[in-house]
């Protein structure tokens, strides 16, 4: 791995130690779980709770997604 790299994955290591990271994860969570689907009126609306949802679940699982490149690019299979 070049020096780049390991400066690039050792600054999101860094950043998902954060108490701020953990906090903006559980916001995000919280909302994602805040939406009900009985509420919702009408299909623009369904269509932008559908894209909230899909945002908020992008940033929930990107800590997850860096780390598993990070593992494969250090030669880590991360499905074992």
């Amino acid at each position: 791995m070049s020096p780049e790299d390991e400066k690039y994955y050792e600054n999101y290591m860094d950043l998902f130690l954060a108490e701020g990271w953990k906090q903006f994860i559980q916001e995000a969570k919280e909302l994602v779980d805040s939406y009900k689907i009985e509420e919702i009126k009408n299909e623009q609306e369904l269509f932008f709770v559908k894209g909230q949802i899909n945002t908020l679940m992008n940033v929930i699982n990107f800590e997850t997604g860096i780390r598993n490149a990070l593992d494969m690019e250090a030669g880590n299979d991360p499905s074992i």
